[in-house]
């Protein structure tokens, strides 16, 4: 099976400071996985290797990174690949964006559209049909500033999905979304995974992992501190070892939730 991410005793640093320690990790195409782990575990700069914004320090005995079996990429063509949504990139997008060139703009994983930028009409077709699967075609003309976060959460999903990628990578998907469209998104996660999208999903919160996700990574100080099956590894005892604190643990129609201990 082929690998999206394939990475052997590798480190990697933020700024001067030490943020993965000799993490070995293999992430093969077809199975959904949820990283999971406080503030602080080196999640973000995971995601950052993982896209080539950073790169990492090699260990002894054959370390690598590999994304999907290159060593080497263009970075532009890899975002292709990748269809990446977080937080910071909602923050970063421009404000007077009309919805459909942020879809379009995922093309060139490009931030809004440029005049030298062209796009066929089966890229518009393209651009057409996946705002319509997710439901956002009235926010086609809307101006980005004017939506919700949960608008605009949508739309950005519909830009990493237009060159309908390899893999689906989401930076804790459902932040600053209210209840209802914290359901939503977590719905719509749940039917790509159906329809056999790789998801890998990145996350300090527990209620963020659908159902369909079968493996979890626990990462903590930037190592490795579990990886397995999610009903196995996700029991109360093994939380609080990752987030070291006192909890209880509730399981619901496949869903998790963490309380304060009683």
């Amino acid at each position: 099976m082929s690998k999206i991410l394939d990475a052997q005793n590798i480190s990697a640093y933020r700024g001067l400071s030490l943020a993965i320690k000799d993490l070995s990790l293999e992430i093969p195409q077809g199975c959904s996985t949820a990283i999971l782990g406080p503030n602080g575990a080196g999640k973000s700069t995971l995601l950052m290797l993982l896209s080539r914004e950073i790169y990492p320090v090699l260990g002894q005995n054959n370390g690598h990174l590999n994304i999907f079996g290159k060593k080497d990429w263009n970075v532009w063509d890899l975002r292709t690949r990748l269809g990446m949504v977080s937080q910071d990139l909602q923050n970063q997008y421009l404000r007077h964006s009309q919805g459909e060139n942020v879809v379009l703009s995922g093309f060139y994983s490009s931030i809004d559209v440029w005049s030298h930028q062209e796009f066929n009409p089966q890229d518009r077709e393209m651009a057409a049909r996946t705002m319509q699967m997710l439901g956002i075609s009235h926010l086609k003309d809307r101006k980005f500033s004017n939506l919700s976060t949960g608008e605009q959460r949508l739309l950005l999903l519909a830009r990493a999905l237009v060159n309908n990628p390899r893999a689906l990578v989401l930076d804790e998907p459902t932040s600053g979304l209210d209840l209802k469209a914290c359901f939503q998104y977590l719905q719509i996660v749940r039917s790509l995974i159906q329809q056999e999208q790789t998801v890998i999903l990145v996350t300090h919160h527990i209620h963020e992992i659908p159902p369909e996700v079968e493996r979890v990574v626990f990462l903590k100080n930037g190592c490795i501190l579990a990886d397995g099956n999610k009903h196995e590894l996700m029991t109360r005892e093994s939380l609080e070892e990752l987030y070291g604190t006192s909890l209880q643990l509730v399981c619901h129609n496949g869903f998790y939730q963490a309380l304060p201990a009683s």
